[in-house]
């Protein structure tokens, strides 16, 4: 078998395994939503689980299993600290309502395998820019790791800032528009395509590293287009007064300065 071969295979076993678990678990606990903070330490244990069973260039191994664990990690502790004690997450609510009795198998394929599907392909460029082919990390690299540094800069401070922004009383049913709030309506999901295609580009100075930039494009167009900013504003124009002037004047994902405030028309 060969090593992109080995590296493909072992990310789906580990990927099915986490996610048959986490599923397991959610039936006990009658909470779905904890795939939540699964999600980035599933990428955690892909990065690892390839390191550890394919020989590769040894630079780019460990650049690529540290840009992913330091993400991964950070975006699983920060989801479990912001979810925990809430109770499950209205989507998961909503399709527990639609499938009823049938829901605890359903969400096996619906939510799980779904998503497990999806990391499979988002971590293309961790799982084949491990295999061995040479060079190691050269100026694509290091490009790749200044864009992850970009990206993972905007997740972390935008979740900072909007933590800071709820923890505040008076800020109760307002919308954030502070901060990096202030460029992007998402920040975070902005940060997290970026991660991505820095980690893509640090693969892509490999062979079969290059086709990794599968995982970016996928990950950009859901966060964009699919589960990220469209079917979360969905829920917030409908729940959050103002957010729709916030949408008029303020980039969906990549930041940029407000628009200026249209004037109301004269009486």
């Amino acid at each position: 078998m060969s090593d992109a071969a080995t590296a493909l295979l072992v990310a789906a076993g580990v990927i099915a395994a986490l996610m048959f678990t986490t599923w397991l678990v959610s039936l006990l606990e009658r909470d779905a939503s904890i795939v939540d903070p699964i999600w980035g330490l599933g990428f955690v244990l892909v990065a690892w689980a390839v390191r550890l069973t394919v020989e590769g260039n040894a630079t780019r191994q460990w650049v690529l299993v540290a840009l992913v664990t330091i993400w991964g990690l950070r975006l699983s502790i920060y989801l479990y600290w912001r979810n925990h004690g809430t109770g499950e997450d209205f989507r998961y609510q909503a399709m527990r309502r639609q499938w009823g009795a049938r829901f605890w198998w359903v969400s096996l394929f619906t939510v799980f395998a779904l998503q497990g599907a999806l990391m499979w392909v988002v971590s293309l460029p961790v799982q084949l820019g491990q295999v061995p082919d040479d060079p190691g990390v050269g100026v694509l690299g290091v490009i790749g790791i200044v864009v992850w540094a970009v990206g993972i800069t905007f997740e972390a401070v935008g979740d900072a800032q909007l933590a800071r922004f709820k923890a505040d009383p008076a800020n109760k049913g307002l919308v954030m528009d502070r901060g990096l709030w202030r460029y992007t309506r998402h920040p975070n999901y902005f940060g997290d395509a970026c991660v991505w295609w820095g980690i893509a580009l640090v693969a892509a100075e490999s062979g079969l590293g290059a086709i990794g930039i599968v995982g970016a494009v996928v990950m950009t167009v859901f966060l964009r287009r699919v589960s990220g900013v469209t079917l979360l504003e969905k829920s917030l124009v409908r729940r959050r007064p103002g957010y729709e002037e916030y949408v008029a004047r303020t980039s969906p994902f990549v930041p940029r300065p407000p628009r200026a405030s249209t004037p109301p028309p004269p009486p």
